[in-house]
């Protein structure tokens, strides 16, 4: 290996990628807009999960609370209350899953209304039937609370949104570039040069990952600017294993593009693996209670060993020590990834 050709390959990559404004933009833009978005949503004390409707809606001199419906009901944090014109519209909405629970305000017995097809319309049934046992049953229960740091939604979310974006830049950073160099006869021109198959996967390898990093820093300081993001681990313990899953990632987007030629092929296969990767790799859900064979088939992907062990770390405190299995689980796909696009990569069609 020559160092020259590697850093002349390596350069080129670097300049093609800054210089197409709107894929660097995008690169830095979308990761910043998901989190800004769901830090909206979910980092706010007024929003809830739990939409109630009521008719006839109050006057506008009447507020929410004085409702004619059990205060307990009403003054419940988690419950959003949605005026409604009339029962059909409700009705409609309730049907639509607009709203979880409709309910007509008045003197018992309150008439309400619930789909049976919806968890979140028990649940606010049940809150409702609470609402109107008496006698009260606070003295017969013993209510611990929990201790230590909470951490929000849009905590947990972060890393995966990061991760994300990594998975996306880097199966289509080098998987699909590759490809359709090898499809416009770039890569038949490279190889009439000095320059050896080795050398150019390095380049277009380190590049990416540079390339990764780089954004990775820049959105992480730009949204723990605005939403304070808690991390009790170290930042360096999370930036190594970033590092080492940008490194699996590109790897196996070097392996897709190993032989492929036709661009729509490779859409297709990068589709085929990013979003099962991204939806059972535990991005924006818990995976918790889901049956074990989805469990299982999550532990085939990178994405999953580097989200726990990131979440692991700012969320958990621990240390490299502590998430060394999800590391050398990362470490082998990388080397087997590696090992097996060098065995099938092809100059040419």
């Amino acid at each position: 290996m020559k160092f020259q050709r590697f850093w002349a390959m390596f350069t080129a990559r670097n300049r093609e990628f800054f210089r197409d404004r709107a894929a660097f933009g995008w690169n830095f833009l979308f990761p910043f807009l998901l989190v800004a978005g769901f830090g909206i949503i979910f980092g706010g004390k007024a929003y809830t999960s739990y939409k109630v409707g009521y008719f006839p809606p109050a006057g506008p001199a009447v507020s929410t609370e004085k409702l004619d419906l059990p205060q307990p009901f009403l003054q419940n944090p988690y419950l959003k209350f949605i005026p409604v014109d009339d029962a059909a519209t409700g009705v409609r909405k309730l049907k639509q899953h607009k709203i979880d629970f409709l309910v007509k305000p008045g003197a018992p017995p309150y008439r309400y209304w619930v789909s049976s097809d919806s968890p979140k319309g028990y649940v606010i049934e049940q809150m409702f039937s609470a609402s109107l046992a008496t006698p009260r049953i606070q003295d017969q229960i013993d209510k611990q609370a929990i201790e230590g740091r909470l951490f929000r939604y849009i905590d947990w979310l972060f890393p995966g949104i990061l991760a994300m974006n990594m998975m996306f830049s880097a199966l289509w950073g080098v998987g699909y570039v590759v490809v359709r160099y090898r499809k416009n006869g770039v890569l038949k021109r490279l190889k009439a040069t000095p320059l050896t198959a080795f050398e150019y996967l390095t380049a277009q390898m380190t590049s990416r990952i540079f390339l990764l990093m780089f954004t990775l820093v820049v959105v992480w300081i730009g949204c723990d600017v605005i939403f304070s993001f808690s991390v009790l681990g170290s930042y360096i313990s999370v930036f190594i294993v970033f590092l080492i899953g940008s490194l699996s990632l590109t790897a196996l987007g070097l392996l897709l593009a190993a032989r492929g030629t036709s661009e729509e092929f490779t859409t297709g296969v990068l589709n085929f693996i990013s979003w099962p990767m991204m939806f059972l790799s535990e991005v924006w859900f818990s995976l918790e209670g889901a049956p074990r064979w989805v469990k299982t088939a999550a532990q085939i992907f990178p994405l999953t060993h580097l989200l726990d062990a990131v979440r692991r770390i700012m969320h958990d405190g621990a240390g490299l020590v502590d998430v060394g299995p999800q590391i050398l689980v990362l470490a082998a796909m990388t080397f087997c990834f590696l090992a097996a696009g060098a065995l099938l990569f092809s100059w040419s069609e």
